[in-house]
């Protein structure tokens, strides 16, 4: 099966390679077009065979490939099993390869009608970074996933403890879906670049490619932190690790190019701004690849070797000078001349929400970069810790929570004082009281920055809130019904609106549990004998008793601690596993038990107002001594000397039987494992009758469970937006340029109707503005239809677009046809 893949992978470079060439060569030929397309859809194909057999080889145990080999077992359990293949080096380079292929299969039949001109070069720039990844693992070294092992092993070494967690099974190839969706809206984007059509249909084409990678790598970002609260034993989810800042910079620079690419969809604007965001997002991506293989930065994420580190950092180079030529080179076309028109207007705060997200970001950078840095000048890596991110970012995400609360509340282009008064005035008591209430009432006056985000995440949600009660309140008067039909109604009808703004409201909440978790944290450590207790933040904690466990592949050792709070109470049992190591061949010792991995079962108790977290960190000393003690009086057992008890001199007699017969050997094998197993449990039963004291690190966490639920309520909002519309999913209406720019105008007229009904523009405002998008409708669709009879002219929503030549030529008013376009 290793050479039926191997040449699989070596299939799908080529075919990678040609749809590249073939795309950009015959470009002006649709027959030629398609056939690369094809090509994409074969990539796909090929390497979903590939991942089939892998995960085949590890399922049934084929210790031959060398991939199995290091990273499974025969102990390994079957659901990790299946997961192991991303643990690895050359695994994820296969994950990565394969989820692009399947985002360039997916944007290309989504635009198999639409962009003829930018699809060839969309196509090029994805299938060279595709072949790239894929001649990675052909022809680098030691990263190819056949690679093969003669002889065989019989074991493999096994999945590292620490990757045996749920969140493992998923974490992964979120984060790699994130990374490699961010392809298709910078594949395009060079393509809208190279063709000058640096319109807003690059964006309307790739924006929901855009939102998948946002939310694969939120929701990546969230199962790592949950990873590291529940596994790593240290008591926090988030340690400003190089890996983890890596991961975390392309999703702040995505949210700033998901928001700026509505001002450039509305109003024409920004365009300079979002080609150098979406490059900048991409460029990150690549470097958040490079950063877990290169070994450059230490991270416990990262991989051991750096064996296409080299390779990675020549890519990321290309990738950013030859974008940056690009973008100096067509600055004229990007340029745009419409202006804001006024500061208190979205636009606006879009634009400041966006500076705040560079900002954070490059503080970022320079914080994960500055061991390098320091190194560069100084000849000495010197790392900057937690706090010193803590303190610049902090202030930065307090002020983008305030402004993601004023943006939903602002109209386009304009909005008056008195339209901004009447809109802002709940949200702000809200926020007033909320500031009230904690200041008198809790210990957020002592942590000023604390206070000021719950002050304006309660502006925030307040805001959001009413925007739901607004728009639902206006839909009821238009068509009746109950109020909770209505909100149904206009949530389902503007499903990227509202989404949009259920993640802001989930976005508000984690950031409230992080706030509270990380200010108002109860971090004690303590020791402990058996029967002892102590007092921790009002709260009594009992070491009531030690436990040990004890299998041929671990010792857990652990602790039942009962808590009394106020009136109730519960145990938690936190555990240290020590892990023998597999793969060895032979019969390994009593004492390798602390040869191995080791990680933390946390006791952990959540709840809505705080969780209970605790981890026990044992004295092993004592257990290493004894340990080794009984490996040395069995090593005198087995040589079965005068005076040693029966059961010794069985086990010699059958060892020297097994030498004699190797058909023996696995009974003997057998034999020896089940004494060594026995001495374990005998060693384990002696740490629990003794009561050594144990160092215990436990953890009150006020509203951290609120974290998690608010990154699920992103999730969620996340998904209602990328939700296709009924009129879509059925195939209809959109399926053209000109369909997609009109049904962008509309959206437009109706999005101003909304603010309008929801009182945020005044009628004089409102007269004005559906003045405007209306003229500016009516003049799209005179320059569509002079495209159509033969003039050649360029439209776009903001008038300097798309080819319209491309369009169906149907001809719909947008402003005369609301009903059937907004089906769509």
């Amino acid at each position: 099966m290793a050479d039926v893949g191997h040449a699989l992978l070596a299939l799908a470079f080529f075919v990678a390679a040609a749809s590249a060439v073939t795309a950009v060569v015959w470009r002006h030929d649709d027959g030629r077009v398609t056939l690369a397309r094809r090509g994409v859809y074969a990539v796909f194909f090929l390497l979903l065979a590939c991942i089939v057999i892998i995960e085949v080889s590890f399922a049934t145990n084929d210790f031959s490939l060398n991939i199995v080999a290091e990273h499974s077992s025969l102990e390994t359990p079957m659901f990790y099993k299946l997961a192991a293949m991303w643990s690895s080096q050359e695994g994820s380079l296969l994950l990565w390869a394969f989820v692009l292929s399947t985002a360039a299969s997916l944007a290309l039949y989504s635009t198999r009608r639409k962009l003829r001109d930018i699809v060839p070069w969309a196509t090029a720039v994805m299938m060279t970074i595709g072949a790239f990844f894929i001649g990675l693992m052909l022809f680098a070294p030691d990263v190819n996933p056949f690679k093969t092992l003669n002889p065989a092993p019989q074991d493999g070494i096994g999945l590292n403890p620490l990757l045996q967690h749920p969140s493992m099974m998923i974490h992964p190839p979120m984060l790699y879906s994130g990374y490699v969706a961010w392809t298709v809206p910078f594949a395009f984007a060079i393509g809208a670049l190279i063709t000058r059509r640096v319109d807003a249909e690059w964006i309307r084409a790739t924006r929901r490619f855009a939102l998948i990678a946002w939310t694969f790598l939120g929701f990546g970002l969230l199962l790592g932190a949950r990873w590291s609260y529940s596994e790593l034993g240290w008591g926090g989810y988030w340690a400003w690790d190089p890996v983890e800042n890596a991961a975390l910079m392309p999703w702040l620079l995505g949210t700033a190019f998901l928001h700026s690419i509505m001002v450039q969809e509305k109003r024409g604007m920004l365009k300079v701004w979002n080609a150098t965001l979406i490059v900048a997002t991409f460029s990150m991506c690549l470097l958040g690849t490079f950063l877990v293989r290169s070994g450059v930065l230490q991270s416990i994420h990262a991989f051991g070797d750096d064996t296409v580190g080299p390779y990675l950092l020549v890519v990321i180079g290309i990738v950013v000078i030859g974008s940056t030529f690009l973008l100096v080179s067509r600055l004229d076309e990007l340029r745009s001349p419409k202006r804001i028109d006024s500061l208190i207007s979205r636009e606006s705060v879009f634009l400041i929400n966006n500076l705040l997200l560079v900002g954070m970001t490059l503080v970022i950078a320079w914080g994960t970069f500055f061991p390098l840095i320091s190194e560069l000048f100084t000849g000495n890596k010197s790392s900057l810790a937690a706090p010193w991110f803590d303190k610049y970012t902090t202030p930065l995400a307090i002020l983008l929570v305030l402004f993601t609360g004023i943006g939903p509340l602002l109209a386009w282009r304009r909005v008056t004082w008195a339209s901004a008064k009447r809109v802002f005035r709940i949200p702000a008591l809200v926020a007033l009281l909320t500031l009230v209430v904690l200041w008198a009432f809790t210990d957020a006056a002592h942590k000023p920055w604390a206070l000021a985000l719950f002050t304006f995440a309660a502006f925030a949600i307040a805001g959001v809130s009413q925007e739901f009660y607004n728009g639902a309140h206006a839909r009821q008067r238009i068509s009746g019904g109950n109020f909770a039909g209505a909100l149904f109604a206009v949530t389902a009808r503007n499903r990227r609106r509202y989404g949009g703004y259920i993640a802001h409201v989930g976005i508000a909440v984690l950031l409230i549990g992080i706030a509270a978790s990380s200010s108002f944290q109860t971090n004690r450590n303590v020791e402990l004998k058996p029967g002892e207790s102590t007092v921790i933040d009002g709260r009594k904690v009992t070491y009531v008793r030690p436990t040990a466990e004890v299998d041929g592949l671990r010792l857990s050792v652990g602790a039942v601690l009962r808590v009394v709070d106020g009136g109730k109470e519960f145990t938690v049992e936190p555990e240290r596993n020590f892990y023998r190591p597999t793969g060895r061949g032979g019969v390994g010792g009593i004492a390798d038990y602390f040869d191995g991995e080791a990680d933390s079962e946390i006791g952990l108790r959540a709840g809505l107002g705080h969780d209970f977290w605790a981890a026990n960190q044992p004295s092993i000393v004592g257990l290493q001594r004894k340990a080794k003690t009984a490996e040395e009086g069995f090593e005198k057992c087995i040589e079965a000397g005068p005076g040693t008890p029966k059961s010794c001199k069985d086990v010699r007699a059958l060892m020297v039987a097994a030498r004699a017969n190797p058909a023996l050997q696995d009974e003997a094998l057998a034999q020896i494992e089940r004494l060594q197993e026995l001495t374990a449990k005998q060693i384990a039963a002696s740490y629990v009758s003794e009561g050594a004291p144990t160092q215990f690190k436990i953890i009150i966490n006020p509203l951290v469970t609120w974290m998690w639920i608010g990154g699920l309520i992103a999730l969620a909002g996340a998904l209602i937006a990328i939700w296709p519309n009924r009129g879509r999913r059925k195939g209809a209406l959109v399926r053209t340029e000109t369909d997609a720019l009109k049904e962008a105008k509309y959206r437009e007229i109706r999005d101003a109707e909304l603010d309008h009904a929801a009182g945020k523009l005044s009628d004089e405002d409102y007269a004005i503005l559906d003045a405007e998008l209306r003229k500016e409708a009516v003049e799209m669709l005179d320059e569509l239809e002079r495209a159509r009879n033969g003039g050649g002219a360029k439209v776009g929503a903001e008038g300097n677009g798309s080819n319209g030549h491309h369009g169906n030529g149907n001809g719909a008013d947008p402003v005369a046809e609301p009903e059937k376009i907004e089906r769509s």
